[in-house]
C-alpha cells in the first residue's frame, strides 16, 4: 500500500516585517530629533527609563547591552551581540538616543 507523506506546515509568527528590520536612523543621527538627542546628553537616566518603560521592561536596564539586543532581535535589525556591546560601551549615549528614535518612529508608523 503507498501513501503518500503528509506534510504539515506550522503557523508562522514574525514582529518584523520588510518594512521594519532595519534601524529607522542611524547611530549618529541626533539632528533628526534633537528633543531626544537632548535628553540623552543632559539626563542620560530619564531616557533610559523611558525606552525601558516603552518596551516594559526594569528601568535600570535602558541603557543596557542586553535593552539594545533585545530591541534589535524583537524588531529583526541585523547585528549581532558584539556589536551591541561595542556601540553600548563607545557610544553609550547615541545608542540609547537611537533606540528612542526608532521607538517613537515606530509608534508613528503603527509598528510598535
Amino acid at each position: 500500500m503507498n501513501t503518500q507523506p503528509v506534510v504539515f506546515v506550522q503557523p508562522q509568527f514574525s514582529v518584523a516585517t520588510a518594512q521594519s528590520n532595519a534601524w529607522q536612523t542611524d547611530l549618529m543621527d541626533c539632528c533628526s530629533d534633537c528633543g531626544v538627542c537632548l535628553c540623552g546628553v543632559f539626563c542620560f537616566y530619564c531616557l533610559g527609563c523611558q525606552v525601558a518603560s516603552d518596551m516594559n521592561e526594569c528601568c535600570l536596564c535602558g541603557s543596557s547591552v542586553a535593552m539594545r539586543t533585545l530591541y534589535r532581535t524583537r524588531y529583526g535589525i541585523p547585528g549581532s551581540i558584539c556589536s551591541d556591546f561595542c556601540t553600548t560601551l563607545w557610544c553609550g549615549i547615541c545608542s540609547l538616543c537611537q533606540i528612542k528614535r526608532d521607538i517613537n518612529i515606530r509608534k508613528e508608523k503603527g509598528i510598535f
